[in-house]
């Protein structure tokens, strides 16, 4: 894996690399094939001239790369969210608050990374302005047989791939279903959800104002720490726990159906790594994993609130929408006003339910998703590939989106061994407990790359 930010900035601030030469060692990549399709708009000048600044290095992002979903307000940009329907609206008057504490922090905006449309996937496919292809960042190597690449995961797919192949240190992305966790699945990096009330959405545009959350993917867990600290405006404290100090939960019911080989493989290595480092592992039921599907019976937060947003766009412009997205989107207009409702009763007795079921556990561990990305081609756009496309969809999302509506926090962290496609390994908990989580797995990190 390449150098992480932090240790790219102490090199900074040895003497032993520049801000600047950095910062073209990151637009090399973002410029070449190996990004083909992450961005949809670079930003060299601003790059530059932040690195160009005297003191940047010894701020906290060092004058380094990070690039924006396209979700988000960067002043004098469009937000198009991966559409073409926004094409034409006019540029941000200001920055996002995201876009704003992480330039406030030295950040260097390399430039606007492609997304899923509306943010209203996991697969990562656009069908506007191309999909990136998977690169596995802890091997440093593209994902698949030559002229198979695989799909990069969604919907932050263009930020993944720009942590991934180094051409970011930070991705800032959202996750309202998975859309952080599933892409650092898939491209072998670290991605961070956290609790959502801990960092503005503010100058973000929406997808479910229930579960939409700001967070960042990174090349390890202390950059995931410090862009969360960024992003957050809050300090997390190191903890001093030993592994054996943790206990740690594994859900038997839901999130390992259906795992195919790879994961599968990876996931059991992982558990009898992290036993035999010390950690203390239950499996336990978890039955209320498997209330999640009735529960969402009538379509869930993200159709109704989705629809909400988009319905004047939808009246006049739904021709120019992802076919995908739209029957998404347009699922949301059929929920009644009591089903809304009786859906956000039930979440929050649920939330309840499940907290009660894991006290005395600092996380629970699972596969980030049950199988690995597909082939691009297996997905792609065209009527004859959707059954194959929401069939995947569900599967990518499914361990991700329960965290989600438990109002939850989580992290992914590469588990796979090399010449295998990437899997990524969750450790999740409820609200808040996010310090908890990074900490452990500040721990998990060095055990599960001993591949």
């Amino acid at each position: 894996m390449k150098a992480d930010l932090i240790a790219t900035r102490q090199a900074i601030q040895t003497g032993s690399t520049t801000v600047q030469a950095a910062a073209q060692a990151c637009l090399a990549v973002a410029q070449s094939s190996t990004c083909n399709h992450a961005f949809m708009q670079l930003t060299p000048e601003a790059l530059q001239r932040i690195a160009s600044h005297p003191q940047v290095g010894q701020s906290p992002l060092a004058g380094l790369a990070v690039s924006i979903k396209d979700l988000f307000d960067v002043q004098g940009q469009i937000t198009q969210a991966g559409s073409i329907v926004l094409k034409n609206q006019p540029p941000a008057v200001t920055d996002g608050l995201a876009v704003a504490r992480l330039r406030a922090a030295g950040a260097g905006l390399i430039g606007r990374t492609n997304m899923v449309e509306f943010a209203f996937s996991g697969v990562g496919i656009n069908p506007h302005h191309g999909t990136p292809a998977a690169w596995d960042g802890l091997y440093d190597q593209a994902v698949g047989t030559t002229g198979q690449p695989h799909a990069p995961g969604g919907s932050s797919s263009g930020a993944a791939v720009s942590v991934a192949t180094g051409a970011a240190f930070i991705g800032l992305g959202s996750d309202t279903g998975g859309s952080i966790r599933v892409p650092a699945a898939l491209n072998g990096i670290v991605g961070f959800k956290n609790t959502a009330r801990l960092v503005p959405t503010q100058g973000a545009l929406p997808l479910s104002t229930t579960l939409d959350t700001v967070c960042a993917m990174t090349r390890s867990v202390r950059d995931a720490i410090l862009a969360h600290e960024v992003l957050s405006a809050r300090h997390v404290p190191r903890g001093q726990r030993p592994l054996s100090g943790y206990r740690l939960a594994v859900a038997k019911s839901l999130m390992q159906d259906g795992m195919d080989a790879t994961v599968s493989r990876a996931f059991e290595h992982s558990l009898n790594t992290l036993r035999a480092a010390g950690a203390r592992i239950d499996e336990i039921a978890f039955n209320e994993l498997n209330e999640l599907a009735p529960m969402m019976g009538t379509g869930g937060f993200s159709p109704a609130e989705g629809y909400a947003w988009h319905r004047e766009w939808l009246d006049r412009d739904s021709a120019r929408y992802d076919p995908r997205v739209l029957q998404r989107l347009m699922r949301g207009s059929g929920m009644k006003a009591h089903e809304y409702m009786d859906l956000v009763q039930a979440r929050r007795q649920w939330i309840r339910r499940v907290e009660a079921a894991l006290v005395g556990y600092d996380a629970v561990l699972s596969p980030t998703t049950p199988i690995t990305g597909p082939k691009i081609s297996d997905v792609a756009p065209g009527a004859e590939r959707d059954a194959e496309f929401f069939r995947i969809n569900g599967l990518l999302l499914r361990n991700t989106s329960a965290v989600n509506t438990l109002d939850g926090c989580g992290i992914s962290l590469p588990c796979h061994a090399p010449g295998t496609l990437p899997v990524g390994l969750m450790a999740w908990h409820a609200a808040m407990h996010d310090d908890t989580i990074l900490q452990l797995a500040l721990l998990l990190e060095p055990l599960l790359q001993k591949h």
